[in-house]
């Protein structure tokens, strides 16, 4: 302080330091970054003019982004003059991440033999919140489907490994989901009122499996199990999705090798029945 200041002016000792600034700048990067990579991993190898335009950013920022992730190995160049695709930094954290599932190491080689049998796509998920997310994968044979890729979710009234995640919970959790989603609708089929959702799952609960009959994609359907841990409480879910007929058709053994193979899955985590 001034030593002009006027005698009459109160002391002002042992004030605080002033708090540092904050630096939005890093942030502001960082979810940039992000945004890049987020849309790398949605859309696929993209060129820089292509990022540019749907993160909305100068394509001068674009190629210092990129040049930085590439650095850091999270992104590399494309088979596409001058495009960019995800680095294998990412799929190695990913598949560090995933390791960390028990759900996942109990459930791969069941899922693997699913996959022989049948020659569809074998789903397992674990609920996050209000949705499903897909922490493993194994491809159809016969048709790719495009819903739920590795890493994807979908909400828990949709689908049949989703809705066998909260099927299975108390009627209590059907309640609360309900309050805090909205039943938008992904395909024709899919239920559109609490009462639909209740019902839907009561009928899950009471068979013992999950059915999705095209509420989600058009002519697909899907059979989802729960899988207990030892605790008996929903730890993850598996199941199998292809054509409407193959999966649901007169005589399909895919509803009986989905609900033993969540039952044997359950039997390695520590569950007892």
């Amino acid at each position: 302080m001034s030593e002009n200041r006027s005698h009459s002016a109160p002391a002002m000792s042992h004030a605080a330091p002033p708090a540092p600034a904050p630096r939005p700048g890093g942030v502001a990067v960082l979810a940039k970054a992000m945004r890049l990579i987020d849309l790398l991993g949605e859309r696929g190898e993209m060129s820089p003019a292509q990022i540019s335009e749907l993160i909305d950013e100068p394509r001068s920022t674009v190629y210092r982004l990129l040049a930085t992730l590439a650095d850091l190995e999270f992104v590399e160049a494309g088979h596409g003059r001058g495009s960019y695709r995800l680095g294998f930094k990412l799929f190695a954290l990913g598949s560090t991440v995933v390791q960390r599932f028990d759900e996942r190491t109990a459930a791969l080689p069941v899922m693997e033999r699913l996959h022989d049998e049948t020659g569809e796509t074998v789903f397992l998920c674990v609920r996050r919140d209000r949705q499903a997310v897909c922490i493993e994968r194994l491809e159809g044979l016969r048709v790719a489907l495009l819903e739920l890729r590795l890493g994807g979710a979908l909400p828990l009234h949709l689908g049949a490994a989703p809705r066998a995640l909260l099927a299975f919970e108390p009627e209590s959790t059907w309640q609360d989901y309900l309050d805090g989603v909205a039943l938008q609708p992904r395909a024709p089929a899919s239920p559109l009122s609490r009462s639909d959702v209740l019902a839907e799952l009561a009928s899950t609960r009471q068979r013992g499996y999950a059915v999705s009959d095209q509420d989600v994609t058009i002519g697909v359907a899907s059979v989802g199990a729960p899988i207990f841990g030892h605790t008996g409480t929903v730890q993850a879910s598996v199941s199998i999705g292809g054509l409407r007929d193959v999966v649901l058709g007169d005589g399909s053994p895919i509803p009986g090798l989905v609900v033993a193979a969540a039952g044997e899955i359950s039997r390695a985590l520590g569950h007892r029945q």
